[in-house]
């Protein structure tokens, strides 16, 4: 997100503006150089912004890492509840699916996203205020899926295991098609993934999610 001059400028008296200043200046950043290299300096000069604008706002690069980390999370996930509102009387397989083509769209999965959520993943292990806001085990994504699988799965004889390891299973595939975006974003195919993900699927549920 480019940040203009008109914002810097808009912003001088806004305390909210000045915070949002410095959380898209922190993205962007980490989107260009990774979470590493970009340092206060840095944040300052693309958003126009002091130093003490940052300890008066979040109180240091800790916190406003931590903020960042947050806004990004909210974004992704109120575009998820957008795009996989279908209502209450949609089938569990197309509830699922909807979950499927969000997190695969271009609306999440893009060059600037795909970078900031491996930037930081990577320093998640040590850094527990983004640890809290990097997980994709999202308690309402997890449960949107495992509600689903519940609805699909066959009520006699079946695999005590199926919900639990169909839910985890998306989710895993779907963080591993992050993966292969970022280090092939030329040849990434959005629809080969959303198949494979769904031949998965027709794997544990037959019948269930055939094209």
């Amino acid at each position: 997100m480019q940040i203009t001059k008109e914002q810097k400028r808009g912003s001088k008296r806004d305390p909210e503006a000045n915070k949002q200043l410095l959380i898209d200046a922190t993205l962007d950043t980490i989107a260009d150089i990774g979470v590493t290299d970009t340092s206060v300096s840095r944040i300052c000069e693309r958003s126009g912004l002091s130093r003490g604008m940052i300890h008066l706002h979040f109180g240091g690069k800790d916190n406003l890492l931590t903020a960042a980390a947050q806004h990004f999370s909210t974004e992704y996930y109120a575009e998820m509840d957008r795009r996989t509102d279908l209502g209450a009387s949609a089938k569990p397989e197309d509830r699922v699916m909807a979950v499927i083509e969000a997190d695969l769209s271009e609306a999440l999965l893009n060059p600037r996203s795909t970078k900031i959520w491996h930037a930081f993943r990577g320093i998640a292990s040590s850094h527990p205020g983004i640890a809290r806001y990097s997980s994709t085990q999202d308690d309402k994504l997890v449960e949107t899926l495992r509600s689903a699988f519940t609805d699909i799965a066959p009520q006699k004889g079946r695999d005590p295991n199926l919900v639990d390891d169909a839910t985890s299973g998306t989710l895993a595939l779907l963080e591993g098609m992050w993966v292969n975006y970022l280090t092939d974003m030329q040849g990434f195919s959005r629809r080969r993934s959303v198949n494979l993900v769904r031949r998965f699927l027709c794997g544990l549920f037959p019948g269930r999610f055939e094209s």
